[in-house]
């Protein structure tokens, strides 16, 4: 409902719901984790970031870290205001090609490391991996949760760019043979690929309308 051109929308209990309280129980909870996270892996990139010795992994540790602080105040901004950000989302652009190297090759055993001192380039590909992996499944749950419009589209545009990252550092890691791509057996996939067939006929009450027709 519109009033003095503003959306207002109705509680059961308490009557009008201004714009920036427009948000539900879980929305709130679900957001926060959003943003707690995002801060969290900020955090993370900033602890890890001087231990980083590639510098194309420091070139993919720079833009992503500033790509994720300019979403989390773009959501940040959405979230308390229930307005449109002052600017769009912007997809993730990562400089990587697609080219995986499949297949294996020995590689020592992975194990804690005992000091600060053994962080290696490795381990901070891991570590920005398994962050925004688990930021693209927080963002998924938050975005199906979210009743605020703006609030939802920019969690929801947000979560193939944490998925963009994500694979442009495994395709890192997969470079230097960090991330290792095991294959099935040809005639494995062969017979998983050919599985499944199309999908054919129609829904129940289109079909029926059809019926109806011809008689």
């Amino acid at each position: 409902m519109l009033q003095n051109g503003q959306q207002v929308h109705q509680n059961l209990q308490t009557g009008q719901v201004p714009q920036a309280m427009n948000h539900g129980g879980h929305e709130m909870f679900d957001v926060h984790e959003v943003l707690a996270g995002a801060i969290n892996t900020m955090n993370l990139y900033k602890l890890l970031g001087g231990h980083i010795q590639d510098t194309e992994l420091r070139d993919i540790h720079n833009r992503q870290y500033q790509f994720i602080q300019e979403e989390y105040n773009l959501t940040l901004q959405c979230f308390q205001t229930g307005q449109p950000p002052a600017k769009r989302t912007e997809p993730y652009m990562m400089k990587e090609n697609n080219d995986f190297i499949f297949g294996m090759t020995p590689m020592p055993p992975s194990k804690p490391i005992q000091n600060v001192n053994e962080i290696s380039d490795q381990h901070v590909a891991a570590a920005m991996l398994n962050a925004l992996k688990g930021s693209a499944s927080m963002k998924t749950m938050a975005a199906a949760e979210t009743t605020n419009p703006v609030v939802r589209r920019v969690i929801a545009a947000s979560i193939p760019n944490c998925l963009e990252m994500a694979y442009e550092v495994s395709l890192y890691q997969n470079k230097h043979h960090y991330y290792q791509v095991p294959q099935l057996a040809t005639q494995d996939m062969q017979q998983i690929l050919n599985g499944f067939a199309p999908a054919q006929g129609m829904p129940m009450q289109e079909q029926m309308n059809m019926n109806n027709n011809m008689h």
